[in-house]
């Protein structure tokens, strides 16, 4: 795996000069990568995403400059997470929100958030696994509030909601994610009281 400093900045020099050899090296370090950040935020069509997020990198890897990072793997992966979420927003703004699919009601817009975060004592997959069970709207309402950090103001500009509707959503997402998890018979008492913690009101 090509993965020093060295050998990172003549892969990426190789990519801004469109060379086909480069890119497809490139590709190949972080395709796994891409195709995983994807699918954990709530697209059903990973690789199709993924793909077009290279095809975004590709077009912006100029703005890239290796130079002023210490790790420069670690920080091309944090670049690129970005493309990859705005991928996956595009993505759900085309085939989610323009069927005028309704994940919320009126009266649920007014509903409180109350924030709480982390949740490790559960496994990656683990928490994968059950966030994936949640309607498109409350994952990625989820995953932008709860793993990005971001605020429901910039939430609801980017998935052309309310605010109100971005609080509703992370509120019911969390109440659906304690069900989903206390259903499982992997999970002992430890683990759904721990998760009910993390995620509470």
């Amino acid at each position: 795996m090509i993965s020093s400093n060295a050998h990172l900045s003549m892969l990426l020099e190789g990519c801004r000069n469109n060379d086909r050899a480069r890119q497809k090296q490139l590709y190949d370090l972080l395709s796994s990568f891409a195709f995983k950040t994807c699918y954990v935020y709530g697209t059903d069509s990973a690789e199709e995403v993924a793909h077009e997020a290279f095809i975004k990198l590709f077009k912006y890897i100029h703005q890239f400059d290796e130079m002023r990072y210490d790790d420069v793997l670690a920080t091309l992966k944090g670049w690129f997470k970005k493309i990859l979420i705005n991928a996956c927003i595009d993505h759900y703004r085309k085939n989610i929100a323009h069927k005028k699919i309704k994940l919320i009601n009126k009266e649920s817009e007014d509903i409180a958030d109350h924030c709480s975060n982390g949740f490790d004592s559960l496994s990656y997959k683990e928490i994968v696994s059950a966030i994936r069970e949640l309607s498109p709207g409350y994952r990625a309402v989820f995953n932008l509030f709860v793993m990005e950090g971001w605020s429901h103001e910039a939430i609801a500009t980017q998935l052309g909601i309310s605010i109100g509707a971005s609080k509703s959503n992370l509120s019911k997402a969390r109440e659906k994610l304690k069900n989903i998890l206390a259903k499982k018979s992997s999970y002992n008492t430890q683990d759904n009281n721990n998760f009910h913690t993390a995620i509470s009101y």
